[in-house]
């Protein structure tokens, strides 16, 4: 089902322009494929969809694999400081303003230990369904942290 919904949203992109997630969602509604946010968040992400003022694009429109977006063991390398647990929640210290990107990251990872993020300026909140989830992610992190 999925490679189908991936190919479908790949017609869409050849044959019309798509503004925004929302538009994408509607027309693939329109094909038989209803999805919700989440799912195509993820499918964006998987199929590395470019987003300029035009809309929606596919990946190879002059853009290398040195100008694709780094991946979340980069970006916490980079902007990750600490990772505190208080049961079933982590409680990831980050640079000023990089947590949202962060927390996005951590989505589009769709970690199993992961049952959302919530993201401020300066941390990311992360909850995981229990407290063995949480130590197992929370020491995941620490190994990606620089």
């Amino acid at each position: 089902m999925k490679q189908q919904r991936h190919a479908a949203i790949q017609d869409l992109l050849v044959k019309s322009s798509v503004a925004s997630q929302d538009e994408l969602r509607r027309k693939l509604a329109g094909r038989g494929f209803h999805v919700t946010q989440a799912t195509l968040s993820r499918d964006i992400h998987e199929l590395r969809l470019n987003k300029g003022p035009a809309g929606y694009s596919l990946p190879g429109n002059g853009e290398s694999d040195e100008d694709a977006l780094p991946g979340i063991r980069e970006v916490l390398e980079s902007f990750g400081l600490e990772v505190r647990q208080a049961t079933n929640l982590l409680v990831l210290l980050t640079t000023t303003g990089s947590a949202q990107p962060i927390a996005a990251g951590i989505d589009y990872e769709d970690w199993p230990e992961v049952i959302g993020t919530i993201a401020g300026d300066d941390n990311v909140l992360i909850i995981c369904a229990d407290e063995k989830q949480a130590s197992t992610l929370k020491t995941r992190i620490e190994g990606y942290l620089g």
